[in-house]
């Protein structure tokens, strides 16, 4: 009984130091300042300095250059080609002969009859060869005025309503990379293909280029529609925060959130209709992460 006494008292004692010395470690401990005030961040961004510009909306095509004036060869008389004259390439006059038919016939013979040009300017075609059988309707071959080409293409039915008299396009080739030439459209068809649904349209060389040869492929970019003196920045600046569109722009090294009306909008440039004004400077990059006041370090301005 008395060892259970003991026992007790010694683990009041022992209770006893151990507060005693976490009450002096608590009165020594330095207080950890904490503070309030978090860094600033700044953020690196790319900008636009937004100026009146022109911005073109445009339908892409393909087409096929041909000669502008181009006539058919016919010979005058049934039989065979007995000789050709001329090439591909050669430059003719009118009524210069090209070749001869022979029209002799089994037990009749018959002096061999000429073909001449119907008109005067470049052989085109002459696909047939010496001993062809050949009729008044066939035709041997095509004179064209090189000097004079047309870009032909086809247009969709619902792009019908865009296209119009004295639209201007672009013209690249792969035979001159990097090179682009300018055309007007000089032709509509009043008619669509009940087939293939499209209309066909011409184009010509505005200016002329003797570089541009009959049968090349012509890659078209047809410009439908152009405003001019409107604010254009590049897509990359519009952001969507609660499905409305924003950009950024740079006050006194501060980003402040816009609120903007999107317009036309071609590639990779963005028509702004409102809430914008010539002068802004426009972040174009680097502002994902940018709230209303956020500072900003401008990297490169365009």
């Amino acid at each position: 009984m008395k060892r259970m006494q003991t026992y007790e008292i010694a683990a009041i004692v022992i209770c006893a130091m151990l507060c005693v010395i976490s009450c002096n470690r608590g009165e020594n401990q330095e207080p950890v300042p904490v503070s309030n005030q978090t860094e600033d961040v700044t953020y690196a961004v790319n900008t636009y300095r937004t100026v009146p510009s022109n911005l073109d909306d445009y339908l892409e095509f393909g087409g096929d250059v041909s000669a502008v004036s181009s006539v058919d060869v016919l010979p005058d008389a049934a039989g065979k080609l007995l000789n050709i004259y001329v090439e591909v390439g050669d430059v003719v006059k009118k009524n210069q002969l090209l070749a001869t038919v022979d029209p002799s016939k089994p037990g009749l013979y018959y002096e061999p009859s000429p073909v001449r040009a119907p008109v005067a300017g470049t052989v085109s075609s002459f696909p047939l060869s010496t001993g062809a059988t050949v009729s008044q309707s066939t035709s041997i071959g095509k004179i064209s005025s090189t000097s004079d080409v047309e870009i032909t293409i086809s247009v969709a039915e619902r792009f019908v309503s865009r296209i119009n008299l004295g639209q201007t396009a672009t013209l690249t080739f792969d035979a001159y990379p990097g090179e682009s030439f300018t055309a007007k459209v000089t032709e509509i068809s009043p008619v669509l293909d009940t087939v293939t649904r499209t209309m066909t349209v011409k184009l010509r060389l505005d200016p002329k280029d003797s570089r541009v040869k009959i049968g090349m492929y012509a890659r078209v970019k047809l410009v439908t529609e152009t405003k001019e003196n409107v604010i254009v920045v590049p897509s990359t600046a519009v952001i969507v925060r609660n499905e409305k569109p924003y950009v950024f722009i740079v006050q006194g090294g501060t980003a402040s959130l816009c609120a903007v009306t999107l317009g036309l909008k071609i590639d990779n440039k963005q028509e702004i209709t409102s809430g914008l004004n010539i002068g802004n400077e426009v972040i174009i990059s680097g502002q994902t992460l940018l709230d209303d006041g956020s500072k900003v370090n401008v990297v490169s301005s365009k």
